[in-house]
């Protein structure tokens, strides 16, 4: 059985930083996927640090096309909704995800890692993100004994061990939001505030109707705050071992699956939209070791 990178499942920590990078010209997917793969050698896990690599499924599937599950697609094209509303496509050629619990090792670790990839990539987006209250997972995210079924592919596919990730960025309307009434809120959402139980009476264009994971599938969410307190919103990070779950929620979202627009994306926008693939300790290092 091949091992996921760890930081996927490293529940706990407070601080993070996704860094996504687009090569530099010239330089070749297999140039790119050495050079960031190299980045998680032990110096990188001081201080208590986590560093998950991902890469477009373009390019890692032309690093190591025998390591690629097949039916794997960037976010290359923008989706749009019954009544106009977008999901922005801004793929990237790499991510990673730093995550420690302080900020400062965070930082030292990504200013080492854009040092490092400076001449093969250029750092192309950055959030800094931090873990609010106990976090916004989501109620029905599954537990760590659960969550490897879901989020790895299986060990007779290509690209075991790895899996398939949904980087979002979401910027919330915090002032029409506050301005709700705590019932009406719950409407939106679809569960009750005091204790998030899911209501019995909950509208079909609700977050929960809407992203129902008994229709849609089973993901693993490690989901982030991040900004100020004005201007301020969350970081979906999603995995799972198969990439249609998440384009279906997406999809249901903006109403295509012939129902209506999810009611909370009219208090929050999504700025970013981009999947990768997160492949097992092991495909990483046979990337190396093949190269040299």
């Amino acid at each position: 059985m091949r091992t996921p990178q760890s930081g996927i499942f490293a529940l706990g920590t407070s601080s993070h930083a996704y860094l996504e990078f687009d090569a530099s010209a010239g330089r070749t997917p297999l140039e790119v996927a050495i050079a960031i793969t190299s980045l998680r050698e032990p110096r990188t896990t001081m201080g208590g640090v986590n560093l998950v690599a991902g890469f477009r499924p373009e390019l890692w599937r032309d690093a190591a096309p025998d390591d690629a599950p097949a039916e794997l697609d960037g976010f290359d094209r923008p989706l749009v909704g019954v009544d106009g509303f977008t999901m922005p496509a801004t793929q990237h050629d790499a991510v990673l995800w730093i995550s420690g619990s302080a900020y400062d090792v965070v930082f030292d670790v990504a200013r080492m890692a854009i040092r490092s990839l400076a001449g093969v990539a250029a750092t192309a987006d950055e959030t800094s993100s931090w873990s609010y209250r106990h976090d916004i997972d989501g109620t029905e995210n599954p537990s760590l004994i659960d969550a490897p079924l879901v989020v790895l592919v299986p060990d007779d596919s290509p690209g075991a061990g790895g899996t398939i990730l949904l980087l979002q960025k979401w910027a919330h309307d915090a002032t029409a939001w506050e301005s709700l009434p705590d019932a009406d809120q719950e409407q939106v959402m679809g569960r009750r505030k005091a204790d998030s139980i899911e209501l019995d009476d909950k509208r079909a264009d609700s977050h929960v109707a809407s992203t129902d994971q008994d229709r849609l599938g089973k993901i693993f969410r490690r989901n982030m705050a991040y900004g100020t307190v004005t201007d301020h919103g969350t970081m979906f990070v999603g995995f799972c071992a198969e990439q249609r779950p998440l384009t279906a929620m997406l999809e249901s979202m903006v109403g295509l699956d012939g129902g209506t627009r999810d009611s909370l994306t009219r208090y929050t926008r999504p700025l970013t939209g981009a999947y990768y693939f997160v492949p097992s300790t092991e495909s990483l290092r046979a990337v190396i070791d093949a190269a040299q």
